[in-house]
C-alpha cells in the first residue's frame, strides 16, 4: 500500500527569491497537514532542500530560509499516517537523474506494489521509502529519461506525463521542479485531488504559482487563472512562459466530494466552486430534509460543532427559523481529531479541544450539526458533553451522508469495520453515538450542493459514501489489504514503536 495521504502542495516559478512566498503559502495550507513540511528551491542548477516532521513554522526556521536560494521552488505539507514518525517520508522527494527532479504529491496511488516491482525489474530504480510519492517521482523520471535528450522541450514533458497516466492508477495532484527547465503541475485523469494555478505581474515579468487550494494564491496576491484540468499538465518554463496539454486519453472529471464537506478551507474556490457557498447549500438541503421528514420537530437551538460545520449550521438555523448559538468553544492549539493516530488519543483530545458553554444547553432540545460522522467517537463524546451541560434532548445532523466505506484516494480514513456507519442502519448509528434523533444529508443533495457551483461536475468521487471507486480498479483484496494497514491496533503498535525510537533519541 502507498502511504501518501491528504496533503497540501505548492510551486512557484518566480522572478525573485521564492523562499518566503513558499513558506507563507504552505502556512496557509497548513490545515491540509500538520505532520511534516518541506521546501526545495533551485538556484543556478543547484537544489536546496529543507524538510522534516512538524509544522511549517517549526520545520523551516530563519536559518533554513537563508539557505533556500533561488527563483523557483516547490513545497509540501503532510498529515499523520501510520508510522509517520519517519521523517524520511517528508516531501518533496528528489532523484538526480535525468536532470535533477524533485516532486511533491497529494493523493494516493492504488497500484503501488505493481509499480514498485516494475520500477525495480524493468526501470532498474530503487525505492527507498514506503511513500507512493517516491514511486510517482521515479515513474515520471524514468519516462522522461526514455526521451534521452540533453535539451528538454515541452513535448518531452507532456509525453512523460502521458506515460505516467498510462502506468499509474489512483489519485495524484503533483508539482515537479526540473532543474534548468522549470515547474510542471499535473493532475490524475479523474481530477480527484484539487490543483489550481495563478499569476502575478512583477516589474521583471510574470510569476506563476500552483497550489492545492486557491487560498494560497489569495494570500500571496496571485490572481487565480484556473484549475488544472483532470489529466492535464501545465508547464511554467524558466522564460516565464506557460505551456498546457491534455495528456490523458480519456479524462473524466470526478473530484473528491469530501474536499467540499470537510478538507478544504471555506474561502477556497475548487473546480470553480466556492467551498463556502457549497457548504451553505449543504445546510439549505439538510434543513429542507428536516422540514420534510421531521415536520413536528421540537428543536430549541442549532449549535455547530466547530469549525467546519458552522457554515451549514447557520444556513440550517435560518431556514428552520430556529436560534443559532455557539455552544462549544474550541482550543486552537490541538490538531484535528479525525487525523489523530490512535483511538485513545482521539477520545481524550475531544475534551481538550472543545468545551461546552452550559447556559446554551441547559434545559434545551439542541440540534448539533457536524460536517460528517466518521468513526463516531468524536460525535459520541460531544453528545455526552451536551448532556452533561444540561441539554434535555440532543439531536444530531450530519451535512454529509453516512461514511460507510474507506477512502483509498488520499484521505486517511480507517478500515471499514472502524467506521460507525459501516453495516449499521441510521437508527443503529443514532443509538451507537447516543443521539435522540439523527439525520444525514442525502447523497443526491450533497452532490447538487456542490454541482450548483459548476454544472460541468457531472460525477464526483463519493466512494466513502457509496463504495463505488471512480478509478475502477479497487477490489475486495485491495480493501482487505488496506484494512490490515489501517486498523487502529496496527497504528497504535507502530506509534508506540515510533515513540520508543523518539524517546531513545531524546535520551542520547
Amino acid at each position: 500500500m502507498g502511504k501518501s495521504r491528504m496533503c497540501g502542495i505548492i510551486g512557484i516559478a518566480g522572478r525573485g527569491a521564492v523562499n518566503q512566498s513558499l513558506f507563507d503559502g504552505l502556512t496557509v495550507l497548513q490545515h491540509r497537514g500538520q505532520d511534516a513540511a518541506g521546501i526545495v528551491t533551485c538556484d543556478q542548477g543547484r537544489l536546496f532542500l529543507r524538510k522534516d516532521n512538524g509544522l511549517v513554522r517549526d520545520v523551516i526556521r530563519t536559518r533554513h530560509m537563508r539557505n533556500l536560494h533561488g527563483n523557483i521552488g516547490i513545497g509540501h505539507v503532510r498529515y499523520p499516517t501510520a508510522g509517520s514518525a519517519d521523517s524520511a517520508e517528508a516531501q518533496p522527494f528528489y532523484v538526480n537523474s535525468p536532470f535533477g527532479i524533485t516532486l511533491a504529491h497529494n493523493g494516493n496511488l492504488t497500484n503501488t506494489p505493481q509499480l514498485k516491482d516494475e520500477l525495480f525489474r524493468a526501470d532498474l530504480r530503487h525505492i527507498n521509502t514506503n511513500s507512493d510519492s517516491e514511486i510517482l517521482l521515479n515513474v515520471f523520471a524514468h519516462e522522461l529519461q526514455q526521451r534521452s535528450k540533453l535539451a528538454l522541450d515541452a513535448e518531452d514533458i507532456f509525453a512523460a506525463v502521458a506515460a505516467v497516466h498510462r502506468r499509474v492508477r489512483g489519485a495524484y495532484a503533483a508539482v515537479v521542479l526540473i532543474v534548468g527547465f522549470g515547474l510542471v503541475a499535473f493532475r490524475d485523469p479523474h481530477g480527484i485531488r484539487p490543483l489550481v494555478f495563478g499569476g502575478r505581474e512583477t516589474g521583471s515579468g510574470m510569476e506563476y504559482m500552483v497550489a492545492s487550494e486557491s487560498v494560497a494564491l489569495d494570500a500571496l496576491d496571485f490572481r487565480r487563472i484556473r484549475d488544472v484540468a483532470p489529466g492535464e499538465a501545465v508547464l511554467f518554463d524558466l522564460g516565464g512562459r506557460i505551456h498546457t496539454r491534455q495528456c490523458a486519453e480519456n479524462p473524466q472529471y470526478s473530484p473528491c466530494i469530501f474536499e467540499f464537506v470537510y478538507l478544504a478551507r471555506p474561502d477556497s474556490i475548487m473546480d470553480q466552486v466556492s467551498v463556502h457557498k457549497a457548504r451553505l447549500r449543504m445546510g439549505e438541503y439538510l434543513a429542507e430534509k428536516i422540514l420534510r421528514v421531521w415536520p413536528d420537530q421540537d428543536i430549541d437551538v442549532v449549535i455547530p460543532i466547530p469549525d467546519t460545520s458552522r457554515t451549514a449550521a447557520l444556513q440550517m438555523a435560518s431556514i428552520l427559523g430556529i436560534k443559532y448559538r455557539e455552544g462549544f468553544i474550541k482550543n486552537r492549539y490541538i490538531a484535528r481529531t479525525f487525523i489523530m493516530p490512535g483511538q485513545k488519543t482521539r477520545k481524550k483530545s475531544v475534551r481538550q479541544k472543545l468545551n461546552a458553554i452550559d447556559l446554551e444547553f441547559r434545559g434545551k432540545n439542541v440540534l448539533l450539526v457536524d460536517d460528517s460522522i466518521v468513526r463516531g467517537t468524536t460525535s459520541e463524546e460531544i453528545i455526552r458533553m451536551a448532556r452533561e451541560a444540561g441539554a434535555r434532548k440532543v439531536y444530531f445532523a450530519s451535512a454529509a451522508p453516512p461514511v460507510r466505506y474507506p477512502n483509498v484516494y488520499g484521505i486517511d480514513m480507517p478500515a471499514a469495520h472502524e467506521l460507525i456507519a459501516h453495516d449499521r442502519s441510521e437508527a443503529e448509528i443514532a443509538h451507537a453515538i447516543g443521539a435522540d434523533y439523527l439525520i444525514f444529508q442525502d447523497l443526491a443533495d450533497l452532490e447538487e450542493a456542490v454541482r450548483r457551483g459548476n454544472a460541468a461536475l457531472q460525477r464526483f468521487d463519493a466512494s466513502c459514501f457509496t463504495g463505488d471507486y471512480v478509478t475502477g480498479d479497487i477490489d475486495q483484496d485491495y480493501l482487505d489489504c488496506l484494512a490490515r494497514n489501517r486498523t487502529d491496533a496496527i497504528k497504535n503498535a507502530r506509534d508506540n514503536a515510533d515513540n520508543a525510537i523518539l524517546d531513545l533519541h531524546n535520551h542520547d
